[in-house]
Formats: structure tokens, sequence, C-alpha cells
């Protein structure tokens, strides 16, 4: 990531932080069912027994701990951790015995986060303060990555796989949600949709995105897109294996991306979300300029 980019990142999350922390959070209220950005797209259940301040600082695109399928005991790892409402969340579903990590570049989310859990009384989450493309974790030492709408502020991309394959166990899973772009789109047409600190601009299409987790040597890829959040632009779920050792990883990025790609076309318009029960209950969603998107 450029020194210009991640400034303006940082920047901006870092006044989404403030704000929650200093009064009320960014996400403005909009017409129930048509959640694209932020906490309406958690259910109720879920969003229930977290802090006001960690739903209020919820930025993300989708809900990834919806289908990560995590297991007691297990380690999880979310990148971009902002509020920390997603490591809240995967904290409650790998107890007893395991552990959530939050990793994340700003200060003011990792002090919102910190507080949320305090307050939420969940003690088997660490905030830990760094880089997405340089995660300070040794090799092989999670079960599962998840994100929220953050893989698509990062330029360095590639590094950013890499260092998700190297974290992950052999067997481990990635399960992120992402912004994923149309194939026809190019990066003009993106970024002239939208910022790149509001997770259009760097946004990857489904052919870069698939291919990109096979270079890492990631396998068993599938993107699902989740809803429509733009003109070419969807809400999607990204899942991958890294692959046991002495087992070959297949180049199936071509598939991968083709289907992604169809459901992505055959999608109902913006604000219709398609995956996890109870999504389009959601009250709120995040206004322009604050929020992703």
């Amino acid at each position: 990531m450029t020194d210009q980019l991640r400034s303006e990142v940082r920047d901006h999350y870092a006044r989404a932080a403030l704000a929650v922390i200093d009064g009320p959070g960014c996400c403005s209220p909009i017409a129930p069912g048509e959640p694209v950005f932020g906490p309406g797209l958690y259910t109720p259940e879920e969003l229930g027994p977290l802090p006001a301040d960690a739903v209020a600082a919820s930025l993300g695109c989708g809900n990834p701990t919806a289908v990560a399928d995590l297991h007691p005991g297990e380690t999880v790892l979310d990148l971009g951790s902002g509020g920390g409402i997603d490591v809240l969340l995967a904290a409650r579903r790998v107890a007893p015995g395991g552990t959530a990590y939050g990793l994340d570049m700003t200060e003011e989310m990792l002090t919102l986060a910190r507080r949320n859990a305090a307050e939420a009384g969940v003690d088997n989450t660490v905030f830990v303060k760094g880089e997405i493309e340089a995660i300070p974790l040794p090799d092989a030492s999670v079960d599962v990555v998840i994100s929220n709408c953050v893989i698509n502020l990062s330029t360095e991309k590639p590094r950013v796989f890499s260092e998700i394959a190297r974290v992950l166990r052999p067997g481990g899973r990635l399960g992120v949600s992402d912004i994923v772009a149309d194939d026809d789109l190019t990066p003009t047409e993106r970024a002239e949709r939208g910022s790149f600190a509001g997770c259009v601009a760097g946004a990857l299409t489904f052919s870069e995105y698939a291919a990109g987790l096979t270079a890492a040597g990631l396998t068993a890829i599938r993107l699902t897109p989740t809803h429509a959040v733009g003109d070419g632009l969807y809400g999607a779920i990204v899942a991958a294996i890294r692959p046991q050792a002495g087992s070959p990883a297949e180049p199936e990025d071509a598939d991968a991306a083709a289907a992604g790609l169809r459901a992505a076309r055959a999608l109902p318009p913006v604000g219709q979300v398609l995956l996890g029960a109870g999504a389009n209950d959601g009250e709120s969603s995040c206004g322009p300029g604050c929020c992703c998107g």
C-alpha cells in the first residue's frame, strides 16, 4: 500500500472510531430490508448481546462469522478488526478453549475494540496492532482467517493472500466478506464508482480474486455474492482452504470466478441481501461518506 493511501485509510477509520468513542455512531437509520453495509447485515440475535459501540462501529459489507463454521477450541484471526464486532462474535463461537485475534493498524479502533470486549465480558480476545500485509503472528498458528470488507483496502493484495496462507495451519480455512467487482469493470471504472477508503476503488474482480488466492497456494476457492452494492459491485463471501501437506492445490480459480460472476449478475437490485437468515431484518446501514461505500 502506498504511504498516501495507507494514510488516507488510517485517517478515515480513525475518524470513524473517534465518532463512536466521542458520541453517536456513524450509522444512520434507513428503511428496513435495505442493508448494504454495517450492522443491518447481522441478525438481531447476534447483535443483542453486543455493546452498542461495537454495533455502531460496524463498517463491513457482510457477516463472515455466519459462514466461517467456527468450532470450540479454534484460533481465529480477523483482519482489519475495527471496533471488534466480528472478533466478539467469533470469540463466543470458539469458546471454550479457543482464541479470537483482531488485527488492526488504527490505534483508535484498537482502543474501541478492547473497550467493547471488556464491556461484553469476553476474555478470549487478543487485539494486535499491525498491517494485513505483514501479519504479526507465527507461521501455521491460525485455524480460520476472517475479514469484513478490508482486503479491498490493500494495494498489495498478493502480500495479503500470501500472509493468509502463511499463518493458516494446513487444512485451515479462509472465510471473508469483501467487495468484488464484475470482471467487465476496469480499474478506472471501479475508481469512478467510489473511493479507495470507501471500499470500492480497490475492489478486485471475481477473476482477479480467485487467481490471487490460487497464486498464494490456497484451494477449494468459492466466491459467493450476497448482494449488490452498486453498479457492477457486489458484497461477497470469499472462502478457501490451505491444503494439507502433500495435497496439491488444483488450478480451479477460473471455475470459481466464473461461478461467482454468474451468480452476481443474477442478483436482485442493490439492498436486497440473500445470504444469512434474518439479515434483512436490520434497521440501519451506514450513511454515505462514513462507512464503506
